[in-house]
């Protein structure tokens, strides 16, 4: 069996995830060290402010905290398996196929089950909202009319142990 060794020093599998190995403090420690747009952006953003943003996000738009929750850890995958780029996402499947059970399991452990479709479709749309904004912000993209977006955000740097503590205290809030 291969594992990798968590910040906590848990020894998981994310090729089989078991969900009592799953700690939220590898995932808030993780993500604020992960580039968004596999690095190719013109300024370090994490997908730990990524993932804060789409929480509060979920929140300014009315939706509910298990929503927020959601949000806040819909990327949770990438701090035991990294991430790929969309286009060979789209030609390796079974990577798609081991991130997809992995989600499946960490929304089970902090939600209590898997997101429905109704959540799925408004959760996509946050986080396809601040994908505009991240082409046109970090890449100079033209995207045309930049979606609505509810909160101030920044695309300034935040030192890593600050997006990691506000990731564990939202956490704790939306669990509260």
């Amino acid at each position: 069996m291969s594992v990798i060794t968590t910040y906590t020093g848990k020894h998981f599998d994310p090729t089989e995830p078991k969900a009592e190995l799953i700690d939220f403090r590898d995932i808030a420690h993780a993500l604020p060290h992960i580039c968004r747009g596999n690095g190719q952006v013109s300024t370090f953003f994490s997908v730990g402010q990524h993932c804060l943003n789409c929480a509060k996000e979920a929140l300014a738009r009315g939706f509910s905290k298990r929503l927020a929750l959601a949000c806040l850890v819909h990327d949770a995958s990438e701090a035991y398996m990294s991430d790929l780029p969309r286009p060979l996402k789209q030609v390796w499947p079974e990577y798609r196929k081991y991130e997809d059970r992995l989600l499946s399991v960490i929304y089970e452990k902090f939600l209590g089950s898997d997101l429905t479709e109704e959540e799925k479709v408004l959760l996509k749309r946050i986080d396809d909202d601040f994908l505009a904004h991240d082409l046109f912000n970090l890449l100079n993209e033209d995207v045309g009319e930049l979606p609505k977006i509810s909160i101030d955000f920044s695309y300034d740097f935040r030192p890593f142990f600050e997006v990691e503590k506000e990731m564990l205290e939202l956490f704790r809030e939306l669990n509260s």
